[in-house]
This record gives structure tokens, C-alpha cells and sequence, in this order.
């Protein structure tokens, strides 16, 4: 029997004797480690999937008008209450100001409302303790020295429910909250680079490793930045694509194992070793007589 845990179930219940794996699908690091206590009392295969603060990198090769668009996409699709969220951005310096001047010009078009009115692409936070998490993450921000240049508050058109702009940071440090801290709200820090290296480096700068993007026009480039990226889903020229056929799971502290495509059946499976002596010979080790 196979018992999977969406989200967070009671730990006990873990503890099952006829439960051979457990897949865990958790919002966040702290949730997960008591149930890893217990699974571990029996001796149970865990599959996790922890979430993330994934980089999107923005080269200056990349089709500038794609990239916005997939950059807004990743971040603010679902509100950004998505574990896979590229909600790091890096923009190479010969095209940062370009970038984000069209990047904030196309974010504040965004309309924020209804989900299932015609024209809105963005809907609400799921409560009022997630809504006021964000927007604490965005003050503390601005407090350590980050610049809203987009959104960081409620639209005036929405007075009602836990609705909130999407928001850019510009002017944001590696030690920076929410530069490391994984938010599940519509906020998308930036940052500046100058080269390839520095890119890498900042991507990976990270407890995490579900995701990653990378956005250029050179087919080399895209080869070297995908291999070096410690995560588990690498994203070329797009972001948040996500296939049933195709293995899914994170690298650190996002998570162990795969779910999705033929990678994750492995997780449901144990592997046996059957060995047959076909032979006529006997063993002969011990010169047993014959009968």
C-alpha cells in the first residue's frame, strides 16, 4: 500500500505498518521535519517536494519582449503562490534599466480582481495570514533598502479581500529577506549582474534548488548557464511549463526524489534481485557426496 500526503496530514498517521512510501507535497521546510521524525520510526521511503526560491536569468542576447512577458509569467501566474515561482530575477547590466522599464510598464497593466471576470489575470492571496505575511516581506524590504518600482500594495479598485498588486523590488541585496526566503505572494525581487559567472553564482547562492530560468539567444550559452544551475527544472526562453511526462523535484533543500514521468515511478518501486542456478553442476564447494 502507498500513501500519499497532500499537503500537511497528521504525523501520526505516518506510522502506518502497511504504508511502504510516503510522497509529501509541503509548503515549506519546518513543515515537513517532524513528519520526517516519524517516518524515519519506521524505516519509510519519503518522496519530498519542499518548495523553492527559483532565479530567472536574463541575458542580453535574450528577445527582450519574450522575456518580459515569460519573466511576469513565472513569478505572478497563480498569484505567485506556486512553489516553482521564479521570483528571483537577474538582469545583465547592459539591458537592466530597458528590461525592468518595460518589465514595470507591463506589470502595472496587470488586472487585479475576480478570477473569473473577463480581462483579470491575477486574483487574490488565499487568506488574510498569507496577505499580511506578503506584505510584511514587502515592508521589511523596503526597510532593509529595497525600491518598490511596481505595485507593493492593495489596487484601489479591489477594497474587499486579500487582493494585492504584483509587486518588483529593484535595489535588492543577496542578504536581503526576501532575496532568500521563499514568500508565495505576487513579489518579485532583482537584482543586476555583469557576467556569466556572477549570474551562476547568484542563481545557485541558494538553500534552495526546485527551479530555474534562463533567457538567451545563444544556444551555447543556454547549454553552459542549464548545466551548471543546481536545480531540478530547468526552464530555457520560458518559465512554468510543467509536463506530466517529465520528472518533477527539486535539488537541496527542495526536496528528494522525482514525481512525474517515467522518473517517478521509480519512487513507487522497490528493486528486487532474483537469482536462478540453471546450471546441471553442483556447487562443489563442500564435496557432498551423492545420494
Amino acid at each position: 500500500m502507498f500513501c500519499f500526503y497532500w499537503l500537511l496530514y497528521r504525523s501520526s498517521s505516518l506510522a502506518f505498518s502497511n504504508t511502504h512510501l510516503i510522497a509529501l507535497f509541503l509548503p515549506s521546510l519546518p513543515s515537513f521535519l517532524p513528519l520526517n521524525k516519524t517516518a524515519a520510526k519506521g524505516i519509510k521511503n519519503v518522496t519530498l517536494e519542499l518548495g523553492g526560491k527559483s532565479p530567472a536569468i536574463v541575458f542580453d542576447s535574450c528577445d527582450l519582449v519574450r522575456a518580459v512577458e515569460w519573466v511576469m509569467f513565472g513569478c505572478f501566474w497563480t498569484n505567485g503562490q506556486i512553489c516553482s515561482a521564479t521570483s528571483r530575477l537577474l538582469i545583465q547590466e547592459s539591458i537592466y534599466e530597458q528590461f525592468i522599464a518595460k518589465l514595470v510598464e507591463e506589470t502595472n497593466k496587470i488586472q487585479v480582481g475576480n478570477p473569473l471576470a473577463e480581462g483579470v489575470k491575477m486574483g487574490p492571496v488565499v487568506n488574510k495570514s498569507q496577505y499580511d505575511k506578503v506584505l510584511g516581506f514587502v515592508d521589511r524590504a523596503k526597510a532593509e533598502g529595497a525600491t518598490v518600482a511596481a505595485g507593493g500594495e492593495r489596487p484601489t479598485d479591489c477594497p474587499r479581500g486579500y487582493f494585492m498588486r504584483p509587486t518588483i523590488l529593484t535595489g535588492v541585496k543577496p542578504s536581503f529577506e526576501v532575496w532568500r526566503n521563499e514568500i508565495f505572494g505576487p513579489v518579485l525581487s532583482v537584482m543586476p549582474f555583469s557576467t556569466e559567472e556572477e549570474a551562476i553564482w547568484l542563481a545557485n547562492d541558494s538553500e534552495f534548488g526546485l527551479a530555474g530560468a534562463v533567457f538567451s539567444g545563444e544556444e551555447a550559452q543556454l547549454n553552459r548557464v542549464t548545466e551548471q544551475l543546481r536545480v531540478g527544472c530547468v526552464w530555457r526562453n520560458c518559465s512554468q511549463p510543467c509536463f506530466s511526462q517529465l520528472p518533477w523535484g527539486g535539488m537541496k533543500r527542495s526536496g528528494l526524489g522525482r514525481d512525474l514521468g517515467r522518473e517517478g515511478f521509480k519512487s513507487y518501486l522497490e528493486t528486487k534481485q532474483i537469482v536462478t542456478h540453471v546450471t546441471a553442476n553442483p556447487l562443489g564447494w563442500y564435496n557432498i557426496a551423492k545420494l
